[in-house]
């Protein structure tokens, strides 16, 4: 099974970065039909190690895929925000009004993601910092 994922990422017709977009955009999808805690014990595994083999740095890695985690908080139909929002609420909000309440967020994360992909010292300049030794 790992030579048939790392196969089948490797083979992706382009280079790292775009390895790592079609990563994140499989876990944006799973996170509308699996909690994260799922999608970080089934995917996690398979693809980080062929990701990182691709020189890809693993802190940078790590900060997107947990950006991208977050989100599945808030997609429908599974977000479990989204029921614990339905929960608080007056008996007239209904769920669908909360899909569309939520919906601006969504963007945000999916900024706050495009942000970490393009400028990557958003997510390692600290850690460098931290573990420079200096």
């Amino acid at each position: 099974g790992d030579d048939v994922i790392r196969d089948a990422i490797t083979g992706l017709p382009f280079g790292p970065a775009g390895v790592v977009l079609t990563v994140m955009l499989v876990v944006f999808l799973l996170g509308f039909f699996l909690d994260w805690v799922e999608i970080t014990l089934i995917i996690l595994p398979l693809v980080a190690p062929v990701v990182f083999s691709l020189g890809v740095d693993p802190v940078w890695f790590a900060i997107l895929f947990a950006i991208c985690l977050q989100t599945s908080f808030l997609t429908p139909p599974v977000g479990f925000a989204l029921f614990y929002i339905k929960g608080v609420c007056p008996p007239g909000i209904t769920t669908v009004d909360i899909y569309k309440g939520v919906a601006p967020f969504v963007a945000i994360q999916l900024l706050g993601l495009a942000l970490v992909f393009f400028y990557e010292p958003l997510a390692t300049w600290l850690p460098s910092q931290v573990y420079s030794g200096n």
